[in-house]
């Protein structure tokens, strides 16, 4: 990218169907553009290498197809659409399958019709391609009169694919799914119908997302990556070729070098043609006004810059150095051994809502604050926010989030067996925090359980009393929230920025620092969501909450009383 050189590397084409299928490629017009340029001259050279390594990893003879995936990550403005209609017509042109099916999917209805209408009129300019094809305008269908083949423009949704046997599948902006709970079965659902045909090949186009990477377009994300840097050498893993326009990690992670003009043009590969410099200091110089946010989006947007935390002017200022505190190393079980105490905190709501729980830790001699966190939520928090369902999915395979199947019944048969004796039946969210502070009371480094005041609680504080950890005992603290939160939320920002905190690796929490909105009062500042409802920020909400009571440089106390943990029944069990 440095150099300005290609991105795909020198591979053992099959020439002659490279030639063939870039050369009907290349004559194709632009219909929209004034002269109505040949695809030859106006197409961006970096997508005729795409178009021609495509045609040229297939081998007819030999019925091997070397590449079945296409990942192409390009910043806004580069002619994605156009191209993919181009190089689907070609691709019916080059189809030897009769009644095959070829789709062009897009995320919006504007982004279908925009693909529809570009492939109709390269048709409509030539008199060759009138006779052999036939648009059927209500059905966002061109049919092959002569092997009764079919182009499909379709919106993305469940019911894409009905058995169809497809020879190419075009996805545009997959960025725009990432919220989409159903886009990982629907894009199986694609690659199982490209896998009826030993020459199918799927191509995905997008930009960054303007959010976080989340769901599928996340999966897809860092699959290419890894096919681009080497890391799939099995010969097993699918076929995928990865052309991603996305700065060198040196740049992307130095605002002050992503920020330079000089170094866009690495990752504007249309840049000349669709796409000019002059538009592009001019937008940026517009957007960079407005603040940070709108820079981050733009960034994203036309220079491919991952969203990250710590991107919003009302946002958390801590949230800002959240990920240089992030030690990756660090686990549950080192905070646990190498603390002097530790305040556990806790937060939560409704069934609609995560139930965080947070290990602040004390590290012995340094004094530093060491941080690990978990959230609960119902099964049924997916359906009821299906917006961020996808992106709790991706949390819980992340390990940072537990997602709990009994939403009505909240039973948890685990506990009620280790309490044969009692009637007490514990949701499983509870009996997970318990059994985590169980364990840091035993050690004997438990100082406090930090508590939301105003939170329901009431099954919490009983279950925690039959471990010995009461109110009156010294264990419990109750939290005030609101402005009462200032002190943690200013102590939290100074000791993230000076690195004398601490926390282990979490996308779950990256995700809800970024969502923090800080909203300034009368006479102070109280944290609250940037999106209300879908934004959840409770298991950030429990890190302050054990940030208010360590401010106060608490020792651990010894434990009162008896567990039930220590009950017969439960060794015989």
């Amino acid at each position: 990218m440095r150099a300005g050189r290609s991105l795909i590397p020198d591979l053992p084409l099959i020439r002659s169907e490279a030639e063939m299928g870039l050369a009907f490629f290349d004559e194709l017009k632009l219909p929209d553009v004034p002269g109505k340029p040949r695809l030859g001259d106006a197409a961006g050279q970096w997508f005729r290498d795409i178009v021609a390594t495509s045609f040229g990893s297939w081998d007819p003879a030999s019925q091997q197809n070397f590449i079945r995936d296409i990942f192409v990550l390009a910043p806004k403005g580069s002619s994605k659409t156009s191209y993919g209609a181009g190089m689907e017509l070609a691709v019916m042109l080059m189809n030897r399958r009769p009644r095959a099916e070829a789709l062009f999917i897009g995320p919006t209805q504007a982004i279908s019709d925009r693909a529809y209408e570009q492939a109709v009129g390269m048709i409509e300019e030539s008199p060759d391609l009138k006779r052999r094809f036939r648009p059927r305008d209500h059905l966002k269908t061109i049919e092959d009169l002569v092997n009764g083949s079919e182009m499909k423009v379709k919106t993305f949704d469940l019911n894409i694919l009905t058995g169809a046997i497809l020879i190419f599948a075009h996805l545009d902006e997959v960025h725009l799914l990432g919220k989409s709970p159903y886009a990982g079965k629907v894009i199986r659902q694609i690659r199982g119908g490209i896998d009826k045909t030993p020459e199918g090949k799927f191509l995905i186009t997008t930009t960054e997302s303007d959010d976080i990477p989340a769901g599928a377009f996340k999966d897809e994300l860092h699959s290419a990556r890894k096919h681009r840097d080497g890391e799939f050498r099995d010969k097993e893993a699918r076929p995928t070729l990865a052309v991603m326009y996305e700065f060198p990690d040196d740049i992307a992670k130095d605002p002050a070098k992503w920020r330079d003009p000089a170094n866009w043009p690495m990752v504007q590969p249309n840049l000349g043609r669709s796409v000019h410099m002059k538009d592009l200091v001019q937008g940026w110089n517009s957007d960079k006004d407005k603040g940070e946010r709108s820079i981050r989006e733009w960034a994203s947007q036309y220079l491919n810059i991952e969203m990250g935390v710590g991107h919003k002017t009302d946002g958390w200022p801590g949230a800002e150095y959240w990920a240089k505190a992030e030690d990756p190393d660090l686990t549950l079980d080192d905070i646990i051994a190498r603390s002097e105490a530790i305040v556990v905190g806790a937060d939560g709501g409704g069934l609609d809502d995560l139930f965080g729980g947070n290990v602040l830790g004390r590290e012995a001699g340094t004094k530093t604050w060491l941080s690990w966190t978990h959230a609960w939520c119902h099964e049924g928090v997916l359906k009821r926010r299906q917006t961020i369902a996808a992106r709790l999915q991706d949390f819980a395979g992340a390990g940072d989030l537990t997602i709990i199947d009994d939403e009505f019944e909240d039973v948890s048969q685990s506990v009620k067996l280790l309490i044969p004796a009692a009637e007490l039946l514990l949701p499983k969210d509870v009996a997970g925090f318990l059994k985590l502070i169980d364990r840091i009371n035993r050690a004997g480094l438990l100082a406090a359980v930090a508590l939301d005041v105003e939170g329901p609680y009431g099954e919490l504080t009983d279950a925690l009393a039959l471990i010995g950890v009461t109110q009156e005992s010294g264990q419990i603290v109750g939290v005030g929230q609101g402005y009462r939160l200032m002190n943690a939320l200013k102590t939290s920002e100074r000791k993230l920025a000076n690195s004398t905190m601490k926390h282990c690796p979490s996308t779950l929490m990256d995700w809800c620092v970024g969502n923090i909105k800080i909203e300034p009062t009368a006479t102070a500042i109280r944290a609250t969501k940037q999106n209300a409802g879908d934004a959840k920020i409770d298991p950030a909400m429990a890190l302050f909450d054990a940030v208010s009571i360590m401010v106060t440089n608490p020792e651990p106390i010894a434990i009162a009383g008896s567990s039930y943990l220590d009950h017969e029944e439960v060794l015989v069990f």
